[in-house]
């Protein structure tokens, strides 16, 4: 009989396929996050730095950047910053303003007080230098009652009391117009009469009929004239 059981061929043995290898499982690409972040094709991995570390716990989900939240937050809380400033300087503009309110009103009683104590009081300056001119008077007055007084001296004491008057008012501004002679100007002269002369030119003022005054320069009466209207006619 022949035996069956015959050694195994060599080359058989090195002809014969090896049996496949399974196929290695495909590594799956990272899904991208909700927050869009997704690590770049060909990085290598690497130990994370400290600025890697800090940004990792603002957002463990995506290092490196900040979540929605946290800037959203931040944005509040700027315009919340911004919002009490405001309120801040407005709070102290409407105190300004309620100062200035405040002084302004001080000021107008402060100037209508002033106005009515000049309206009041304006003519305390001229009274003063009236009194002795009023003393002066009643003594001239008490000089004529008496027996044989004498007419000359009235006169003259008259005479001198009306200077001290004249000279009172213009110590406050006043000044006399008497123009006689001079050429008639209508913004301080007011003719009552023409009348021919033949030494006086036409159109200047032959006789003062009553003196003018004026105020530092304000006419207060004008003088009342009589112009020469020149020469009679033949």
């Amino acid at each position: 009989m022949k035996n069956n059981n015959t050694a195994a061929d060599p080359a058989a043995s090195q002809s014969a396929p090896a049996p496949e290898q399974p196929a290695a499982a495909a590594t799956p690409a990272p899904a991208p996050n909700d927050t869009g972040c997704q690590p770049a094709k060909g990085d290598a991995p690497s130990s994370p730095s400290s600025d890697d570390t800090a940004a990792a716990s603002k957002n463990p989900a995506c290092p490196g950047k900040t979540q929605p939240a946290d800037a959203a937050q931040s944005a509040v809380l700027a315009m919340a910053a911004e919002l009490a400033t405001a309120k801040k300087e407005a709070a102290d503009n409407y105190d300004r303003y309620v100062r200035a309110v405040a002084d302004h009103e001080n000021f107008r009683r402060r100037a209508l007080r002033e106005k009515d104590e000049i309206r009041l009081y304006a003519a305390s300056r001229v009274l003063e230098d009236l009194f002795p001119i009023i003393e002066a008077l009643a003594l001239g007055i008490n000089a004529a009652k008496a027996p044989g007084a004498d007419s000359a001296t009235l006169v003259n004491g008259m005479t001198m009391v009306l200077d001290q008057f004249k000279t009172a008012l213009a110590g406050h501004g006043l000044k006399e117009i008497h123009p006689e002679g001079e050429k008639f100007d209508p913004n301080h002269h007011e003719a009552i009469a023409t009348q021919p002369s033949a030494d006086v030119p036409e159109g200047n003022i032959i006789q003062v009929f009553r003196t003018g005054y004026a105020l530092n320069g304000r006419v207060l009466r004008p003088a009342a004239v009589i112009v020469s209207s020149g020469p009679a006619a033949a």
